[in-house]
């Protein structure tokens, strides 16, 4: 069974939108597009470059499959765009005729019962990045494992964010580091809930 993880950048406020460029994503009118720009550093980029270079897949929505893979091939060759090219990407998508420009599995149909099967029939880690419908949906079905999460120390008065109403759920931190311009590094394993209470012989 594979273990899913969820690579997201973030605001303290938890908006996950539009961290890269202006026009990255500018649903719902959203205007603060490209709020992570400035913040990289030598600790961002090897950690970026870490969870790059692990064995596994990648995961996508099939917006952010279009939008990464179409903006990296754009800017020229880069080592960035070649490993997202060689790595192995699952992209789910509503309809069985969508069209991928690289080389992919595409996976059509509900997102959590397309996911919930891959999962079970793949080995190893599936990391998603990004792709924050596709997050929402398999953390209110309880698919997502980890999340590793760069919170940016910046607040927004809008924007979508990466956990929006839904039931409650602990996470346990397994990994923290600061970079030189104040993004905080983590990483946290999903606390399952138990499936029964135990049995105190108690009847109340």
């Amino acid at each position: 069974m594979a273990t899913i993880t969820a690579f997201e950048s973030i605001t303290l406020g938890g908006v996950m939108q539009g961290p890269g460029r202006p026009d990255e994503d500018t649903r719902g009118g959203f205007t603060h597009g490209g709020w992570g720009i400035g913040y990289q550093d030598d600790v961002l980029m090897q950690y970026a470059g870490e969870g790059m270079s692990k064995p596994g897949a990648l995961l996508f929505g099939h917006r952010t499959y279009a939008d990464v893979l179409g903006y990296w091939s754009s800017i020229g060759p880069n080592p960035f765009i070649d490993s997202l090219r060689s790595s192995t990407k699952f992209v789910v998508s509503r309809s069985a005729g969508t069209e991928l420009a690289h080389p992919n599995s595409l996976l059509a149909g509900d997102a959590v019962d397309t996911v919930a099967a891959l999962k079970q029939r793949h080995a190893g880690e599936l990391m998603i990045m990004g792709s924050g419908e596709l997050v929402g949906a398999l953390h209110a079905a309880g698919l997502i494992d980890r999340y590793a999460l760069q919170i940016y120390p910046i607040a927004l008065g809008s924007g979508t964010r990466l956990f929006g109403e839904g039931e409650r759920a602990k996470l346990t931190l397994e990994r923290s580091l600061a970079t030189t311009t104040g993004v905080l590094i983590t990483e946290y394993a999903v606390e399952r809930a138990a499936v029964a209470a135990v049995d105190t012989g108690r009847q109340d």
